[in-house]
């Protein structure tokens, strides 16, 4: 993806070329109390870098379960520990999905030495690592020249070209569910592929799977360890940032909104019609990707986030810094938000069968873009109301 600057001037926009808002069933009004005005960018800034850390947490712990029931699975190959071990997979998503809100200013998870690239890569070449329909000895799993590790999985990743992804959750996926060939439902990998004797190459595969799982808990516990409290890490440069890392808090909100969720996940998808262009194709659970990516920009703007074990994270967010200096455009932007993970929720699964035209789920697909779209200027113009002229936001 490209860069550019992004002014003011692109939420001046007339009236007319606007999208409509969704209605935001889930809006909250915008509290215009002395409390409210008395937010500064410190609490929010240490609001955000708790909610991080949280939601890295709980991503981690999530993490670590899949690893558990792929350890399972391995030890004693079966169709009921393969469903379990799907089951962790996506239960992970879930979390991982919220912290995409944490990128695209430099931050720990996609600076230079980042490793969001290792950990969430995609669309993947399934034939760079295993078997695929028509190739029965193509990828690293097939190739006994390969040494499995850690460090040969991330070296390999990306190499030759971005498609060429080893490593992270759809490096992972694919191994468990297999290429998507069906129409209507995600890929059918048996589990005896992982049966010494019956899967070729099946150790290999379980090592593969068993190796790509730890390399994935080794770079989100590095994104814990990065926002942890009260250590000489990013946390605590970032927690002394003020304006500035109130602008890197806006520009991953408006980056996600705009370049990455509505327009690489959805616009690129919607246009092409192509299966391979769906964020987590073999396994059909781009539908929900699409929401939790919504979710996590929400996360952030209102100031709170829903742990793992249920309890409630809450503090002063991008929100109450707009309202104390324009409550009107807070509760816009509130409402707006709150439409697009309304719109997210209701575009239907399967995904790649939603982006078809005339299909009944295709509206659902476009409303929903547009209300990102939308959603991105807003942020923009909130930018604007609390003093930041000029973001920096991933483009399409």
């Amino acid at each position: 993806m490209q860069l550019r600057a992004l002014t003011l001037a692109m939420a001046t926009l007339t009236a007319s070329t606007l999208f409509t808002s969704l209605p935001a069933h889930a809006a909250t009004p915008v509290a215009t109390t002395a409390a409210a005005a008395a937010v500064d960018h410190k609490a929010v800034v240490a609001n955000y870098a708790a909610l991080v850390h949280a939601n890295y947490a709980d991503t981690l712990a999530a993490a670590k379960d899949l690893q558990t029931a792929i350890a399972a699975f391995i030890a004693a190959p079966s169709a009921e520990g393969l469903d379990k071990a799907r089951k962790a997979w996506l239960d992970a998503r879930e979390f991982y999905g919220q912290t995409e809100a944490f990128r695209f200013y430099g931050g720990p998870i996609d600076d230079e030495k980042g490793p969001e690239g290792q950990i969430n890569a995609w669309p993947l070449d399934e034939a760079y690592v295993d078997y695929v329909t028509g190739k029965p000895k193509a990828g690293m799993v097939n190739n006994p020249k390969f040494k499995i590790t850690k460090a040969a999985l991330a070296k390999a990743n990306e190499r030759g070209g971005e498609e060429n992804i080893s490593a992270g959750w759809h490096a992972i996926e694919f191994l468990l569910w297999g290429q998507d060939v069906s129409e209507t439902g995600p890929g059918n990998r048996s589990f005896e592929d992982y049966v010494k004797g019956k899967g070729e190459n099946a150790e290999r595969r379980a090592q593969y799977l068993t190796v790509a799982t730890e390399l994935l808990v080794h770079d989100l516990s590095a994104m814990v360890k990065a926002w942890e409290p009260n250590a000489k890490n990013y946390r605590a440069r970032f927690e002394k940032g003020g304006k500035e890392s109130v602008r890197k808090i806006i520009v991953g909100l408006g980056s996600l909104s705009r370049g990455e969720l509505s327009g690489e996940r959805m616009e690129v998808a919607l246009n092409s019609q192509d299966q391979e262009d769906e964020h987590s194709c073999f396994s059909d659970n781009t539908h929900r990707d699409l929401v939790t990516n919504a979710k996590g920009i929400q996360n952030v703007w209102l100031g709170q986030y829903q742990k793992r074990d249920g309890s409630q994270l809450e503090g002063p967010g991008v929100r109450d810094l707009v309202a104390a200096k324009n409550p009107a455009l807070a509760e816009k932007t509130t409402a707006q938000i709150a439409g697009s993970v309304s719109g997210a929720e209701a575009i239907p699964a399967p995904f790649d069968r939603a982006i078809f035209k005339g299909s009944a789920g295709r509206p659902a697909v476009e409303k929903t873009i547009a209300s990102l779209v939308e959603q991105s200027k807003l942020l923009v113009e909130s930018a604007s109301a609390v003093g930041i002229a000029k973001l920096t936001l991933v483009e399409p």
